[in-house]
């Protein structure tokens, strides 16, 4: 018997179309599973995922397991889960799968330990709770843990606290930094689906509207071009100087948060960090201001203390609360700060997924092949890995690209031929 825990496994058949949809647009996935299929390079591992439960992600589930892999899924944020997804990974390629649309905090960390529980011999992170776990209650697995892979910005950066405090016990692939990864999942994936979800909860026009983007990394790039595209006028927020430099470079207004909230219609929170937005910022926001988050937990601003500072709330469509503060203002917030492209719209695309599950099942098959050779730290994929990603992206975009000849090469390579 397949154990599992999902919200319907009769919801399986339009799961089912789901997952064949989002693989006929992951190409660059499906030439390794085919590889996989030939080669079996995770025979015999257990694997353990936590992952948001997507149709995206069932494709990289089931090209795991065609290369050998046994498997257990879990869901790495409780508003990402796609239950017709999850009822199909069961019911049609019998994958274990324990995730539940909306489901509690206790039921969160019971499907991260249910996951646990088969013994996974290498990890698959979507924010480092599976790593975290298993350094805290579960560590007498660790021994048996050949590896893990990140797929997050915010899991890299815990990954790499725990490393610098020494509490780091196995070798994790940081998928998070190939280029193949954060450069268009982050960018492009990132910026498409926080406006489809901002878009889909609320329907306003974008056109002409103050879009605030807190933050100006990979994430915050992308949703400030696409803003920019649908006719807003994007101001940026920043603490680094050369992402606010870069920014203003790029066109984008700079100023101190403190500033940029008080001329927002639409703020939206991109940092990985928490708190960026405090009380003091949502007191000096304008009537309807609309607040969003596109980080990795719902702690990037003070949802709570908002809350506390309400006499009255409403629920006015689904993942749209509007917020009465005690001077009659409002203020509108989406999904209650969760991911805003995941709890109102359905995550990054599938063609730019394709780039960041190949790196995954790669980054598995690595660990599998260095098991014992690599120490405890965080490691990004081989860049021939990640070139060799790019390249199959642009063969199935039919695009050519030139080669450089040989005396390219050379003359790219010495310091002795001069000008």
């Amino acid at each position: 018997m397949i154990r599992y825990d999902i919200k319907d496994i009769k919801l399986s058949k339009a799961g089912k179309l789901r997952i064949e949809w989002a693989g006929s647009q992951m190409k660059v996935l499906d030439l390794i599973r085919q590889r996989f299929v030939k080669e079996k390079p995770l025979k015999d591992i257990t694997l353990g995922a936590c992952l948001h439960v997507t149709a995206e992600t069932a494709n990289l589930m089931i090209a795991l397991k065609e290369g050998g892999a046994s498997l257990a899924l879990c869901a790495s944020n409780p508003l990402s889960t796609q239950d017709d997804v999850a009822a199909s990974l069961v019911e049609d390629y019998g994958i274990p799968t324990f995730a539940i649309k909306g489901e509690d905090k206790d039921t969160y960390y019971k499907h991260l330990n249910t996951v646990l529980d088969f013994n996974p011999q290498v990890t698959m992170d979507d924010g480092a709770d599976l790593v975290t776990l298993l350094h805290t209650e579960r560590n007498h697995q660790l021994n048996q843990v050949i590896g893990s892979s990140e797929e997050t910005t915010t899991g890299v950066i815990r990954l790499r606290a725990m490393l610098k405090d020494g509490t780091l016990k196995i070798p994790v692939m940081a998928v998070n930094d190939s280029n193949t990864k954060h450069m268009f999942d982050n960018r492009y994936g990132t910026g498409q689906s926080t406006i489809d979800g901002i878009i889909r909860a609320t329907n306003v026009l974008l056109a002409g509207k103050k879009f605030v983007v807190v933050g100006y990394g990979w994430c915050g790039r992308g949703l400030a071009q696409r803003a920019r595209g649908m006719g807003s006028q994007v101001i940026i927020t920043e603490v680094d100087p050369l992402k606010a430099l870069e920014a203003v470079m790029d066109g984008f207004e700079v100023m101190p948060v403190s500033e940029a909230v008080k001329e927002a219609d639409i703020i939206c929170t991109a940092t990985g960090n928490k708190t960026v937005l405090s009380v003091e910022h949502f007191k000096k926001m304008k009537e309807g201001t609309i607040v969003a988050n596109t980080g990795h937990f719902n702690v990037e601003f003070d949802y709570e203390g908002l809350i506390k500072l309400s006499i009255n709330r409403r629920q006015l469509r689904d993942n749209l609360e509007e917020v009465t503060l005690k001077d009659g203002e409002k203020i509108f917030v989406l999904a209650s700060g969760r991911l805003i492209n995941l709890a109102s719209a359905e995550g990054h695309p599938p063609d730019v997924m394709d780039m960041s599950f190949a790196n995954q099942a790669l980054a598995a098959e690595f660990l599998v092949q260095n098991k014992n050779k690599l120490k405890a730290g965080v490691y990004t994929v081989p860049q021939e890995l990640d070139d060799m990603i790019a390249k199959l992206k642009l063969e199935s975009l039919g695009i050519r690209i030139d080669k450089l000849s040989k005396a390219q090469k050379k003359y790219l390579s010495s310091w002795n031929e001069g000008t």
